[in-house]
């Protein structure tokens, strides 16, 4: 039995300022092969006017649009941790959020849902105060808005016994340690696409991935995460989005993911 027979994927887009972008891709090419797009918000990557084209790019390909806040660290891209009390990073959050939903607004786009960027992500993972102000903050602003994030992080866990929606993850360019939490890279090497598709379609098919020490573990998720920052997203995305299609997995928007759960 195919442990996901419908698949969200869902990628980090907007992820410039000014006249620079991270990455090799344009977003453009992207966005007709997801479903989800995680905006930066601002802090770690963006600006008003990338904001407003990802905001249109996924309203032109019908791609559920989500707000992706991190930490405030241009120059280190949101991977450097910042150590600030939990009420101060969630009134970041908070401020991002908006920003995107705005944006989102003047383009009649809804707000699909949230996630969290890079060490911000990974922080809150393992941080259980911080983890809670975020859940509580979206249990306040938005009680239906779904977080996406890491299925062994404890944020999972609080937004389960909280009510809050949250969608978990399969990253397919990223690897992943005993405790199915990922390897956290600040730089990461040029993948094989066809190496990656493989590692995709087996978790699809039996919910598990080899980690970086050739355990194979359990992993359960509803979304599949690619980075367009990653060295040759294109043709991973293209790779991935065949080898599913090979294997008989549909690409679905996320509601029809959750409803099929």
């Amino acid at each position: 039995m195919t442990y996901r027979s419908k698949i969200d994927i869902n990628c980090d887009m907007g992820e410039a300022f000014g006249a620079w972008r991270l990455g090799e891709t344009d977003d453009a090419t992207l966005y007709p092969l997801i479903t989800s797009a995680n905006v930066a918000a601002g802090f770690h990557a963006g600006d008003p006017n990338h904001i407003d084209r990802s905001v249109q790019l996924a309203k032109q390909h019908g791609v559920g649009l989500g707000s992706h806040p991190g930490y405030g660290d241009l120059q280190g891209f949101g991977r450097r941790t910042i150590k600030a009390p939990p009420a101060e990073l969630i009134n970041d959050v908070i401020y991002q959020m908006g920003a995107v939903r705005e944006f989102a607004r003047r383009h009649g786009v809804p707000v699909q849902h949230v996630k969290l960027h890079g060490a911000l992500a990974v922080d809150s993972a393992v941080d259980e105060a911080l983890s809670e102000a975020f859940i509580d903050m979206l249990r306040t602003v938005d009680p239906d808005l779904p977080a996406y994030g890491m299925h062994a992080a404890v944020t999972c866990r609080i937004a389960q016994e909280k009510g809050q929606p949250y969608v978990r993850e399969f990253y397919a360019d990223r690897g992943y340690d005993r405790s199915g939490r990922i390897v956290f890279a600040r730089q990461v090497a040029r993948p094989d696409p066809q190496a990656l598709a493989a590692r995709v379609v087996r978790a699809c098919q039996e919910g598990v991935v080899e980690t970086v020490d050739g355990e194979t573990i359990e992993l359960p998720f509803e979304s599949i995460c690619f980075h367009s920052d990653t060295p040759g997203s294109l043709d991973i995305i293209k790779a991935i989005r065949k080898a599913l299609d090979d294997a008989g997995i549909r690409v679905v928007p996320l509601p029809e993911v959750l409803a099929a759960s």
